[in-house]
């Protein structure tokens, strides 16, 4: 079993302006602009709901970018 801890509220965070440019239905795009303006309030920390459901919306534009899946992310520099 992997117990991998979650991601930090930070980590969501440094990835949601491309989650906020992402979002494809009136929803997703609503809640995304919401927490980005909670966010910017001190001491602010999402709800457990609001938590998973930016990890799930941070998961979903990687694994449609598809950065870092494959050997051929960085190109080798051969001499």
């Amino acid at each position: 079993m992997n117990m991998q801890p979650l991601p930090t509220v930070e980590e969501l965070l440094w990835s949601w302006p491309a989650v906020c440019k992402a979002a494809k239905d009136e929803w997703a795009k609503d809640f995304a602009l919401s927490i980005a303006k909670q966010s910017r309030h001190k001491n602010w920390t999402p709800s457990t709901k609001q938590h998973a459901l930016m990890m799930r919306m941070v998961n979903e534009v990687y694994r449609h970018r598809g950065d870092f899946d494959g050997r051929d992310d960085f190109p080798l520099i051969e001499d």
